[in-house]
């Protein structure tokens, strides 16, 4: 079956569990496929695990968003992303620009240094849940746990005041909500960047020992300040930082929920936490759409020419479904440990917060489940309501109570 390239991409996912089906049939029947987008242009999909990681590798593809040909799944200006109020951000960067500037933040994020944050995770975790249980029931485990965790621990490593929270997360919302305006999406953009571009400027006239601190004095010490580098720096990680890992708190309390002799496996041996992590990060693969590239010249993919210019979006979710990777990928199991997936993307824009987000999953998680052993849905299952219009994937809230 050769798929029309008139058809247009599906975005919505039918059941919360599983990709669109047409994105496990593009895996099945034509792995690159031309595809129209709901915007109306035409780009490129790749569904298939290795050719997804070749698309994020291979030098030939842009990841430049600024570019006329990037998919958009939304309506832009003419322009589209050129016209951003934001300095250029590391995930839209080519080399040789986006070597240096990870190089010079990736020491913030190694396994030996978010260790070391482990037992203020864990502190903050306890503080919820204490909040939760001394609370009314049903809680909304969203509000109560989900968002503010790792809101909280992202303002602590950024430096930024947590009683502004409620400020960046509704903005940060509306930035990433496929079904507000651009006019929305711009203005939300703009007011971020504001609210960041003045912090960062009281923090380069009084450094501080936090994570964009020890930026300013690092480009002091080799030079002048780079502003512009450290509101894009600044405006990645707040968003990336608390946006993803809330969600994936959210839908992977409910999907232990929903698998029982999963949840009692882990609640038996807790060391078991981090293959689930990995697996529910594998199922889910909320950031779905995130990665887009352009083609530089032509490019041949699994077979097909892609011609230069070309827009290509990436189906990770349906690559991390791939059976030739995961076998009975459609299965969700918490012993496969399998790490070499898609949901932090591949090679050099791999992300850079993944270390950072395993912790504070494997350690809710664990005491969500330790401390509230009776923890239940408070509404039927067909109630939930997910966020199908947001570019990062997850609940809108998780009734719960025990």
């Amino acid at each position: 079956m050769t798929i029309d390239p008139a058809v247009t991409l599906e975005t919505a996912r039918s059941c919360p569990f599983a990709p669109p089906e047409q994105h496990l049939r593009l895996l099945r029947e034509q792995p690159v496929a031309k595809i129209t987008l709901p915007t109306g242009s035409d780009a490129w999909v790749a569904a298939r695990y290795e050719d997804i990681r070749t698309v994020l590798s291979d030098p030939r593809f842009s990841a430049d968003r600024r570019h006329p040909s990037v998919p958009r799944l939304t309506e832009d200006s003419a322009g589209g992303m050129a016209e951003s109020p934001l300095p250029k951000m590391m995930l839209e960067m080519d080399p040789p620009e986006h070597g240096p500037a990870r190089r010079a933040v990736v020491g913030e994020f190694t396994v030996r240094r978010i260790a070391a944050l482990r037992p203020r995770i864990q502190q903050i975790v306890d503080e919820h849940l204490d909040a939760m249980l001394d609370g009314p029931r049903p809680a909304d485990l969203v509000r109560a746990l989900a968002l503010p965790v790792p809101s909280l621990v992202i303002c602590e490593l950024l430096g930024v005041p947590y009683d502004e929270h409620d400020f960046f997360q509704t903005h940060s919302a509306q930035l990433l909500n496929r079904r507000a305006t651009e006019q929305e999406r711009q203005h939300a953009a703009l007011e971020l960047a504001i609210y960041l571009d003045k912090l960062i400027k009281a923090k380069e006239q009084e450094p501080t020992d936090d994570l964009l601190g020890r930026q300013i004095a690092k480009q002091r010490d080799n030079g002048e300040v780079d502003h512009s580098a450290l509101l894009g720096l600044a405006f990645l990680l707040l968003i990336a930082g608390h946006e993803t890992t809330a969600n994936m708190i959210s839908l992977g309390t409910y999907m232990l929920l929903q698998h029982p002799e999963a949840l009692a496996a882990l609640r038996e041996d807790p060391d078991k936490a981090a293959n689930a992590v990995e697996e529910l990060l594998r199922y889910f693969t909320i950031a779905e759409f995130a990665m887009a590239r352009v083609t530089l010249e032509d490019v041949e993919l699994g077979g097909t020419v892609i011609p230069a210019g070309s827009g290509v979006l990436m189906l990770a979710n349906a690559g991390n479904r791939d059976p030739e990777v995961f076998e009975d990928g459609q299965r969700f199991d918490i012993d496969r440990g399998a790490r070499n997936h898609l949901a932090f993307g591949y090679g050099a824009h791999q992300c850079l917060g993944q270390n950072l987000a395993r912790v504070e999953l494997e350690i809710v998680f664990n005491t969500l489940f330790r401390r509230i052993p009776d923890l239940r849905l408070a509404v039927p299952a067909d109630q939930l309501t997910f966020k199908d219009e947001a570019t990062v994937y997850g609940m809108q809230e998780l009734p719960v109570t025990w």
